[in-house]
């Protein structure tokens, strides 16, 4: 058997003095005691309660604007005189006077050059003197004729010395007559000397200056004095592509009434021009396929000049029913535009959508949705097709100050709403 030391008094009142030993043991214990409950407390937290399953995306629901629009074509083109004349002398001759300054308007009628008149009123004064001698002779063989009418009862003339004097007659005539022609043909040399403005309008400047000789005559063999363009009323050429050629003849056929055309400037923001279209070719163009077209509108203060470029809009039909609702919810799919509509039970389908004209930040959907359906408005991002979502109503209102959406369709590039006229 071992034998069994027996503690000196002395060191049983050190150890009960010295507490190290005791505390180093409840640390231990401590340490111990924490390492035996951690796994207790893991089981707890984990049989805590199950998580709560997500919550649906938020989106704003509306249904579509029903309002009536007018859908338009549009068209870009340039003004043109509704006539034009080139101002060219019918007379030869030195110009004496300048009677317009350049660019003004004239009237119909005005004087606007002056052409050496002295050689053509000399011309006249000869042809004038002309017609006298040949009356003189007319009266002279008239007079002969009828002595010798008072003497053929007698016998005294034989009937071809009669004659003679009846042809005598004639021919004194007819020389009167081509003489009073030459006084009339110089006449209107004389008038021509003055020329002056074929059409009212808006002269441009002069070619020639006083002092020039100008060459006379029949087309632009004459020298080319100025030119005259109207513009009151003014033309608008514009050319059109077939599809929409074709559908303005298809309206046409259905009994609608040509609309109104308006046509704006390059620096204004509406379309304060109107007008109504008075004429389209006959024909295509065969290398671009396009149709030219004309529309005509009045100018009474003659702010419109040629070669301005304008767009144009023209109604391609009436007014009409139409569903809209906000571009910004139209959605791209691949190649077809959709639009996100929720179904009663919440859940998003998505419906293939044929795009109109924009108006007022609203799209026209020609077809795909009905008036009853609510469409996503707000929060297309986070809604799928097939995801249900939680709703909230909202309400599809115009904005006019809206910009221009950057998708345009060809047959309806702009739209207005309808009001009266």
């Amino acid at each position: 058997m071992n034998a069994i030391t027996p503690i000196e008094p002395e060191q049983q009142v050190r150890d009960m003095a010295d507490p190290r030993p005791r505390r180093r043991w409840m640390r231990y214990a401590v340490g111990l005691g924490i390492v035996a409950l951690a796994p207790v407390a893991w089981l707890a937290l984990r049989s805590g309660p199950a998580a709560s399953a997500p919550t649906p995306p938020s989106v704003t629901v509306a249904t579509p604007l029903l309002r009536q629009v007018a859908e338009w074509d549009n068209y870009v083109g340039r003004f043109a005189p509704s006539q034009t004349v080139e101002v060219r002398p019918r007379v030869s001759g030195a110009v004496v006077a300048l009677h317009f300054h350049d660019g003004d308007l004239v009237r119909k009628g005005q004087l606007l050059f002056t052409i050496d008149p002295r050689p053509f009123t000399a011309a006249l004064a000869e042809a004038q003197a002309g017609v006298a001698s040949s009356r003189s002779a007319l009266a002279l063989a008239q007079a002969d004729l009828d002595r010798a009418t008072r003497l053929t009862g007698d016998e005294a003339l034989s009937a071809s010395e009669v004659d003679t004097l009846k042809a005598r007659v004639q021919a004194a005539s007819a020389a009167l007559a081509a003489a009073q022609a030459r006084v009339r043909a110089r006449a209107l040399d004389v008038e021509f000397t003055t020329v002056r403005a074929p059409i009212a309008g808006r002269v441009s400047d002069r070619r020639v200056d006083v002092g020039n000789l100008v060459a006379g005559g029949e087309g632009t063999s004459a020298t080319l004095l100025t030119t005259i363009n109207a513009l009151d009323p003014i033309y608008f050429t514009f050319d059109a592509s077939e599809a929409l050629y074709l559908k303005a003849q298809r309206a046409r056929s259905a009994g609608q009434a040509d609309s109104a055309v308006e046509i704006r400037l390059q620096d204004e923001p509406d379309y304060r021009w109107r007008g109504k279209v008075d004429f389209t070719d006959n024909g295509l163009n065969d290398r671009s396929g396009t149709i030219r077209g004309r529309a005509v509108l009045a100018n009474p203060d003659y702010f419109l000049t040629p070669g301005m470029f304008g767009n144009m809009r023209l109604a391609n039909a009436g007014a009409v029913n139409a569903l809209l609702v906000p571009d910004s919810a139209i959605q791209t799919d691949q190649a077809r535009k959709t639009l996100l509509v929720v179904g009663p039970d919440g859940t998003v389908t998505a419906r293939p959508v044929e795009l109109g004209a924009v108006v007022a930040g609203l799209r026209v959907i020609r077809s795909g949705i009905k008036a009853q359906d609510r469409v996503v408005i707000t929060g297309t991002q986070s809604a799928t097709p097939g995801s249900k979502v939680t709703l909230h109503e909202g309400r599809i209102a115009p904005d006019p100050a809206a910009a221009p959406a950057a998708v345009s369709e060809l047959v309806a590039a702009q739209a207005t709403f309808a009001t009266a006229r």
